[in-house]
């Protein structure tokens, strides 16, 4: 079985009798929204709800947006704002409450979730969003779980203790934070007593000594009881969770405590993750990070590749893996899923079984809709890299791609509409990866006249292996693999005479002296084309 079978079949044993399983994440906007968030929260989560749909449950998707966090004022968020010794002021107020340093949407945490929000459908379908403000504000089962959390201060305080015994909780503790109403800090507040049946809290701030009287909308839980709230408003039947909850007696542990021993319910199945990695320019960031800045977004990765390919790479990998990103490194995750796309229509074989099997419901798994019942057209990442740099620059992209794949043989017959869409798109990301994140290698460009500048660059003592290399051509089928073995069966050393045939390649073909695996854009370019300017290199090298 699949690990996201293993966690659906769980999640039925424990909750079958549930009109709806809610499947849930969670997320503080304290930032940067990146493409690690997707993991846990969106990817894990999904699919364990489809797979509960596809048994018949019917399973509904949820994320809470924790927007009542105190803002911490971290010196990559304090960055966003033009004075960001004027931003200090904001520490400790709640996220919803701290401006957009940018000035065009309502508040820090509208500004920082569109890169996230505004691209879910894509990753996800319906998500439904809740933010804590609004479970405060609105919802009955959130409003009653407050009152009992504070009638039942004592046992919470005694469960919590267990977990806390180098700084134990005082026993006149109330666990209620007040938004101040004088500096509107969350962060510094005490809850002094609690008038239930006015639903009032009386409080003192620590930070600016003001005390006074509020309401019990106007504030939050302490953290890990909010999460037991957000669990029992929402009726949560799954939740996945980050590694740094999930050691023995942490978060995790304290929290379904309470869920089971303080308000005697089921605390959601769920399962740890690790966290993502991130490197750019070849050096390695850690692990992304929200407050940290740390990272890039659902958007980014959007104008690059398809949601399917990061998709997969989530699920294909078990959970507690450390995964790596970077965009420079888009077309090695684009080979792995049009690899697991062969595999899963049987046009690739795999020997192990297990593994073609993981390979295969991972690729399932990652797709939003139900895949064609036959192989679509596939072309790799770095065949569209090669493509939109040797299509004429004029004409519809579309239309003059298809043309070139078919004068070169690689398109044999016309494409539906699915396959024109997705040929599309990855042109499109091909070349936005081009323009922002291609390493200088990959960057060619067709050159248009054999200049004696590159001829002088030219090395005459492989002159026999260019013209073998002639020949061959002509006889070769006009397809990457038919190129690429027409340079393989020429005898030539490994080596210095290796790598001077290529450079005499390039320098023929682009004008510079290196690229990427040159065959496949050999096999864009027309081959009368290439025979042609073969044989001028030939002639004046002689």
């Amino acid at each position: 079985m699949h690990w996201v079978e293993k966690l659906a079949d769980e999640v039925i044993k424990e909750f079958k009798e549930r009109k709806t399983i809610v499947c849930n994440g969670g997320l503080s906007v304290s930032g940067l929204q990146h493409v690690g968030r997707l993991r846990g929260e969106i990817t894990i989560a999904h699919a364990v709800k489809r797979i509960l749909k596809e048994k018949g449950f019917d399973a509904i998707q949820t994320l809470v947006l924790y927007d009542m966090d105190p803002w911490k004022g971290k010196e990559a968020q304090l960055r966003q704002f033009k004075k960001p010794e004027e931003a200090k002021q904001y520490i400790g107020w709640p996220l919803y409450l701290v401006p957009d340093p940018y000035g065009c949407c309502k508040n820090w945490t509208e500004h920082f979730w569109h890169d996230f929000g505004d691209y879910l459908e894509e990753f996800a379908g319906q998500v439904k969003i809740v933010t804590t403000r609004e479970l405060y504000l609105n919802n009955e089962r959130m409003k009653n779980f407050i009152k009992e959390c504070i009638k039942h201060r004592r046992e919470i305080i005694r469960v919590l203790n267990k977990y806390r015994k180098r700084k134990p909780l005082p026993t006149d503790w109330i666990p209620f934070e007040p938004i101040c109403e004088e500096c509107n800090r969350i962060d510094t507040t005490r809850t002094l007593s609690v008038d239930l049946d006015k639903e009032k809290v009386i409080y003192k701030c620590q930070n600016c000594g003001y005390e006074g009287t509020t309401s019990l909308t106007n504030g939050k839980l302490a953290w890990r009881l909010e999460w037991v709230g957000v669990w029992y408003a929402l009726n949560v039947s799954f939740e996945p969770y980050g590694k740094d909850h999930a050691m023995p007696g942490g978060s995790r542990d304290s929290c379904n405590d309470l869920a089971i021993n303080v308000f005697h319910f089921k605390p959601p199945v769920g399962t740890p993750y690790e966290w993502v990695g991130y490197v750019s320019r070849g050096k390695d960031l850690g692990d992304m990070g929200s407050s940290d800045f740390i990272g890039f977004t659902p958007r980014e990765w959007l104008e690059v590749a398809e949601a399917e390919v990061l998709k997969y790479y989530y699920l294909v990998n078990p959970p507690m893996k450390r995964l790596v990103l970077s965009l420079e490194r888009v077309p090695f995750y684009t080979d792995h899923y049009d690899r697991a796309e062969r595999i899963y229509y049987g046009i690739e074989k795999v020997e192990d079984k297990d593994l073609e099997e993981n390979i295969k419901k991972s690729y399932l798994l990652a797709q939003l809709k139900t895949p064609p019942k036959e192989f679509p057209f596939q072309i790799s990442y770095l065949h569209c890299v090669a493509l939109v740099q040797t299509l004429p620059s004029e004409g519809d992209l579309l239309e003059e791609a298809i043309k070139r794949l078919k004068i070169t043989g690689k398109l044999k017959r016309e494409l539906n509409d699915f396959e024109k869409e997705r040929l599309k798109r990855r042109l499109l990301c091909a070349r936005k990866w081009l323009e922002i994140y291609a390493p200088s290698h990959y960057k060619i460009s067709v050159l248009n006249e054999l200049t004696d500048d590159v001829i002088s660059k030219l090395n005459k003592n492989i002159l026999n292996l260019m013209e073998k290399l002639y020949e061959n051509l002509k006889e070769a089928e006009w397809t990457d693999e038919s190129i690429k073995q027409a340079m393989v069966k020429i005898p030539k050393k490994k080596g210095k005479e290796e790598k001077e045939f290529f450079r005499n390649l390039y320098l023929i073909f682009f004008g510079k002296e290196y690229g990427p695996r040159i065959a496949p854009y050999l096999s864009m370019l027309d081959k009368k084309w290439v025979l042609e300017r073969l044989k001028e290199a030939i002639r004046k090298l002689k």
